[in-house]
């Protein structure tokens, strides 16, 4: 249990120019969960549905281990693989989340990724980016061979090397962060981060109010600018410790559409 904190959220979701909303979400604590479906409508909104449903089990929990949330993931991928779908046109879906864990009776943000949904944290004015895209263009980022405005514009930025159901193994990531009561939580689909950069993003979390009037803001702004995509954020706030009782450290000193690679090249996604 996280004796002394506790979690406030907000959430909000809109299709933007999309025909239909393939994202989905769950939001009640201690887990928080954002998926981005692919495979066109009916595929990806069946794939994040499906996804996001195997985590219901753990709302009201005091304490999330990292197991139950690959578990989670595990199982979802194994009902996504089993759905029936034209040849080439699989379904599948992105996953970014953070559930409330305890290590020797602290709390701790337990943060899950996979694919280009991401999670941030705000934190005394500073906003941080804790996931790394599992993408094509993320990877020639880190290469040096695209700077990253460069990567604003490449043509190819929607297409994931992760994805759960959408390739024969799910290769989550997960990293745990201590939790303090001046943290600010988002985790969103990438109809907000193609929409926004860091700095505005930074600034509307930090002078929007609640998590809920956050999590509106940011959804508003994203569709202003063109709301491109299907757009869904989830604001989660920690409270409860003094201020004084933890001190949080950097996250460098914690060791279109979407579509999954394989769909566009087989051969380069089975070398990933």
């Amino acid at each position: 249990m996280n004796e002394g904190f506790d979690t406030v959220w907000g959430v909000a979701t809109a299709t933007g120019r999309r025909s239909g909303n393939e994202d989905s979400y769950l939001a009640d604590a201690p887990v928080f969960v954002v998926a981005d479906g692919m495979g066109g409508h009916e595929a990806g909104e069946v794939a994040s549905a499906i996804v996001v449903q195997e985590f219901e089990d753990l709302r009201g929990r005091g304490s999330v281990e990292p197991e139950d949330l690959f578990d989670r993931i595990e199982r979802g991928a194994a009902r996504i693989r089993a759905l029936p779908a034209p040849p080439g046109r699989g379904a599948g879906t992105t996953l970014a989340g953070v559930a409330l864990g305890t290590r020797g009776g602290a709390p701790y943000w337990l943060v899950v990724n996979i694919g280009d949904s991401r999670v941030y944290r705000a934190a005394d004015g500073v906003l941080e980016q804790v996931t790394v895209d599992h993408s094509e263009v993320q990877e020639l980022v880190d290469a040096g061979e695209l700077t990253p405005t460069q990567a604003d514009d490449y043509p190819r930025r929607h297409v994931v090397t992760r994805a759960v159901g959408a390739f024969a193994q799910v290769r989550p990531e997960l990293w745990m962060l201590p939790a303090g009561p001046r943290d600010r939580m988002l985790i969103c689909s990438d109809g907000l981060t193609g929409e926004l950069s860091d700095a505005v993003i930074a600034d509307l979390l930090q002078t929007s109010g609640s998590p809920q009037r956050s999590a509106d803001a940011l959804v508003a702004a994203a569709l202003a600018n063109g709301g491109h995509d299907n757009v869904t954020v989830v604001v989660v706030d920690g409270r409860g410790l003094d201020d004084d009782d933890r001190t949080i450290p950097s996250i460098a000193e914690v060791d279109d559409d979407t579509f999954p690679r394989e769909e566009l090249d087989p051969m380069a996604g089975a070398k990933s």
